[in-house]
């Protein structure tokens, strides 16, 4: 029953899974070219991209260049560059001078002619041209969207995280490394509109086409790159946000208008809650977009991709049973909140996917605390648990592209409320979360680097806590027992040295009252003198067992 569960409520949210949260256990030459950090990538540092291409709706197709600024490292003569089938690179040039390239399935290998100095500052540009793979059921398996709208007009869109942005542009295509910045020049028919990321800098006319220019200048993932193509209309609105004027605007098609006036009021509130528990919004300078598309959505940065059919929840259903979900909706709500977690702070390798769906499932619990309240909050998250599986753990291999479990999405949210809880000070938590941000800022990170910042912040060594969570399947067991007005107590289904306070509430029928009181556990009986029946605190994700006498 529990599997049904999670097929008909949880699956929807891995809205980009893309087989890297199959079962795959043998890894390919393909998997660690795709996911490691090669002799070929290590040597440059990527500075920026310029994107230049066309689209051609009618015969599915894409063409164009991507120029690649870069700085020497370490002097070495051959570049990685990575581009799936069924699209070709047709060519390689550095100043002038075309190059060699050795094709070696997705990755390619281009041979540098030219001296490539520590330090030095170099530019080469690639050429490409074919039929981009087909998102059949996107976002879940990826590539370009080729739909129409119901009018008859074309409606495009990209997506590709965990795939790869390699399956429709070729760039180097691994998330350690970010450009700090990037052009993105998209010719479309006469008629249509592309929206990327970024801002708008210029438009040209041609006769039969025109190609729209939108410039990022913060740090930018390769998956949050994105080109969104349709009959579009535009309204905007400024958010009075922490670091001043907030552009935000909207991207409908031309009859949802109205209708999106009125329901994309989730996203100002969406930025008065992440605002407050993670800090300003990453991405002032770039502006904030939320994009209509034919899929379902997507987290690319500052150009957020909106298809939840403008209902609230998650297609018109709760994802937590409780009703709060109904209260938002999901696809704003969780897509917003990756600007945080995903854009601004990055995983290195996507095994480290968790730091991106936990936290940013964890944010819907923030938004409902900060205009539902704390009870509220919490009624949510324990709601989404229903779903959770246990049957891997949360991190997957490194170097492989590949994610661990689909329970970093709730278990990700559970741990963290958890661990909310075990810190007992919500303001020191809010801090903790506005750190991150702040230190991290357009960063790429891994799962050590966040364990080991938050003990830092909180003065506690949470290692126990994150490998019992993340590294483990098991779900912490209090077994208690009462004695003698003692509760006797430990855990149980734990790794060695795990450890965890918990808090219990007494209440005590007599005098009509409550009181929480916090223990120690770990794997040997302890016990604490106490009063009334005992209720372990649901906001801890951990079950129980009274033991027999």
């Amino acid at each position: 029953m529990k599997k049904l569960i999670f097929l008909t409520i949880l699956f929807p949210l891995i809205s980009f899974s893309q087989g890297i949260l199959s079962d795959k256990t043998e890894f390919s030459r393909q998997d660690t070219l795709r996911g490691s950090i090669t002799k070929e990538r290590s040597w440059w540092d990527l500075n920026r991209y310029h994107l230049d291409i066309s689209v051609n709706p009618e015969q599915r197709s894409i063409s164009g260049s991507n120029k690649i600024s870069y700085t020497v490292l370490k002097p070495y003569d051959v570049m990685q560059i990575d581009l799936q089938t069924p699209l070709k690179l047709t060519k390689a040039v550095q100043d002038n001078s075309e190059l060699e390239i050795i094709n070696d399935g997705n990755a390619h290998f281009i041979k540098l002619k030219k001296q490539q100095n520590i330090g030095s500052k170099e530019e080469i540009t690639v050429y490409y041209e074919g039929n981009p793979r087909v998102a059949v059921r996107a976002p879940w398996d990826g590539g370009i969207s080729w739909e129409k709208d119901r009018n008859g007009n074309h409606f495009i869109a990209s997506s590709c995280q965990g795939l790869g942005a390699s399956v429709w542009w070729p760039n180097k295509d691994h998330m350690y490394d970010e450009p700090e910045s990037m052009l993105m020049s998209v010719n479309v028919p006469k008629g249509l509109t592309n929206i990327s990321n970024g801002r708008l800098v210029k438009i040209e006319e041609m006769s039969d086409s025109t190609t729209f220019h939108w410039e990022v200048v913060n740090p930018i993932n390769n998956y949050g790159v994105n080109i969104n193509i349709g009959d579009y209309v535009n309204f905007s609105e400024v958010y009075k946000g922490e670091k001043g004027d907030l552009d935000m605007d909207y991207y409908v098609l031309s009859y949802n208008l109205e209708k999106a006036k009125i329901h994309f009021k989730d996203a100002i509130k969406s930025m008065q809650a992440f605002e407050h528990w993670f800090g300003p919004y990453p991405f002032y300078e770039d502006s904030f977009k939320l994009v209509e598309t034919p899929y379902l959505g997507m987290e690319h940065q500052s150009s957020v991709t909106y298809g939840n059919q403008y209902k609230k929840g998650y297609l018109g259903r709760d994802l937590s049973g409780t009703g709060w979900g109904l209260k938002f909706d999901y696809i704003i709500i969780h897509e917003t909140g990756h600007e945080w977690f995903a854009n601004n702070i990055t995983y290195k390798d996507i095994a480290d996917m968790w730091v991106h769906e936990g936290f940013t499932t964890y944010s819907e619990n923030l938004f409902i605390d900060y205009h539902y309240g704390k009870k509220a909050a919490s009624e949510y998250v324990i709601g989404t648990r229903r779903g959770i599986r246990n049957e891997k753990p949360l991190i997957g291999p490194y170097n492989v592209n590949k994610g661990g479990s689909s329970d970093m999405y709730s278990k990700g949210a559970n741990l963290l409320h958890t661990l909310r809880h075990v810190i007992n000070d919500d303001e020191k938590w809010r801090n903790v979360l506005r750190g991150l941000n702040r230190d991290f800022y357009h960063k790429t990170v891994t799962t050590t680097e966040i364990e080991n910042y938050i003990s830092k912040k909180i003065n506690v060594n949470l290692k126990p806590f994150f490998d019992q969570y993340l590294r483990d399947i098991r779900i912490p067991v209090l077994e208690y027992k009462i004695v003698d007005g003692k509760i006797l107590y430990k855990w149980n289904n734990v790794i060695e040295d795990f450890q965890m306070p918990i808090d219990l509430i007494a209440t005590d029928y007599v005098l009509g009252t409550q009181k929480k009181i916090r223990i120690y556990p770990n794997k040997k009986w302890k016990s604490k003198k106490i009063k009334g029946s005992i209720e372990i605190d649901s906001n801890y994700y951990v079950d129980s067992k009274y033991v027999l006498q």
